[in-house]
């Protein structure tokens, strides 16, 4: 296969439509998609010198594969990174990363502001084979740095946090971490690369779930890992051989052909999403609005040093409390009602019966993740057509709400 170089210092948008493409021999345009199981060797001896990493080329698809290849360079392109790992899911990311950084005796410090599947390797996974956990408000610089015992290995946390957009200090935190010989990892899907680029803050390893912004429409499950050479070789390539969450080939094919469009996607959807949550601001039904692009943001000063833009996703608390915030949901006809996020169709949920059901009561008030919440994504619609479809959700609940009162 072919290599296609580009010149030095070109833009991420060139990058994404041209970075680590490998042609075959006939020199397609579009990335070839290699949907294969496994590879063909000329002699014993070429095989045999592939397996011992004598001689380059693929071997097994669980192991690498062209296509899958491409995907891992061209984020690892954008990302300003020396090596890209894929995984099957976002969530095969988040565990692969964690798992290689730590060993049984060792002690993780993460914030408390994560996904619910996050919350679950910390708190319930890693402590299975012996991997002790302290969990800390993520704003709260004395509290990851109180958290620290000789045998912290790894730090996480994800910021913009996961319903809350509550942030995190990168660079405060990798400090922290490295002073205690630790690596920081984080959870950058919100924020997208696009918006924030924790390598260069400071952090150690970035995780993606590539089903989210990266392939932006809907169609697929993937993640990403992104390091620097050294720790990836030395401890997390065998764990993914091993434990096979391998990206499928097609599904790499997808991520490929996504992200061509990701900067023109993300940067419409965050100029919607700034419309957005000025519009809720306004409206009397809603009692608080989140978004890290406001001034009103309580880490307003995070936002601006380590965030180039406020990103797509919004969170807004309704007046009413849980009936309230369903009935809002309900009355929606242009935003669907989804878990997923970073599509190209604006999606809502209410974290608190869905993405954080399985936290108790005392940990979502902890968190903010109060009965009224709702977490809404940004799609590609007309701004117009989004701010008149919550407008008219929230004026029919609003209305209902006056009626019964009086």
């Amino acid at each position: 296969m072919a290599s296609s170089s580009l010149p030095s210092g070109v833009g991420p948008a060139t990058r994404l439509v041209h970075g680590g493409t490998e042609r075959s021999q006939f020199g397609e345009t579009s990335e070839a998609l290699f949907l294969t199981q496994g590879f063909v060797y000329e002699t014993a001896e070429d095989a045999a010198a592939r397996f011992a990493g004598e001689a380059e080329g693929f071997v097994y698809s669980r192991y690498g594969n062209p296509t899958v290849q491409m995907f891992q360079d061209r984020m690892a392109l954008l990302e300003g990174a020396e090596a890209a790992r894929a995984t099957a899911s976002g969530m095969a990311a988040v565990t692969a990363a964690m798992l290689a950084c730590v060993k049984a005796g060792d002690h993780v410090v993460a914030s408390k502001e994560l996904f619910g599947g996050c919350r679950y390797v910390v708190e319930d996974l890693l402590p299975r084979f012996g991997v002790d956990a302290t969990l800390v408000m993520g704003s709260d610089l004395a509290a990851w740095q109180a958290a620290v015992r000789p045998n912290t290995t790894a730090f996480f946390t994800e910021t913009p946090a996961n319903p809350t957009l509550a942030l995190v200090d990168i660079a405060a935190v990798a400090e922290i971490a490295h002073s205690a010989g630790a690596r920081l990892v984080v959870d950058n899907v919100f924020a997208t690369a696009l918006h924030q680029a924790p390598l260069k803050l400071g952090a150690d390893v970035v995780v993606y779930s590539a089903t989210k912004h990266i392939d932006g429409q809907g169609r697929c499950l993937g993640g990403v890992i992104l390091s620097d050479q050294a720790w990836v070789k030395e401890n997390l390539d065998t764990l993914l051989r091993q434990t096979g969450p391998a990206l499928s080939p097609f599904n790499a094919w997808i991520m490929l052909k996504a992200l061509e469009t990701f900067p023109l996607r993300v940067r419409q959807q965050t100029e919607t999403a700034a419309r957005v949550a000025d519009a809720l601001a306004r409206h009397a039904g809603i009692a608080k609005v989140i978004y890290p692009g406001r001034a009103d943001h309580p880490q307003a000063e995070i936002a601006a040093k380590q965030m180039t833009g406020g990103g797509t996703l919004i969170a807004f608390e309704v007046k009413g409390g849980r009936d309230a915030a369903f009935a809002v949901s309900n009355a929606l006809r242009v935003i669907k009602i989804s878990n997923n996020l970073g599509d190209a169709k604006s999606l809502i949920t209410h974290p608190a019966s869905t993405t954080h059901q399985r936290l108790t009561d005392e940990q979502r008030a902890e968190l903010e993740i109060g009965p009224g919440l709702l977490r809404l994504s940004i799609g590609l619609e007309d701004a117009e057509d989004v701010v008149a479809d919550l407008t008219r959700a929230l004026d029919s609940v609003s209305a209902k709400t006056s009626v019964s009162v009086g």
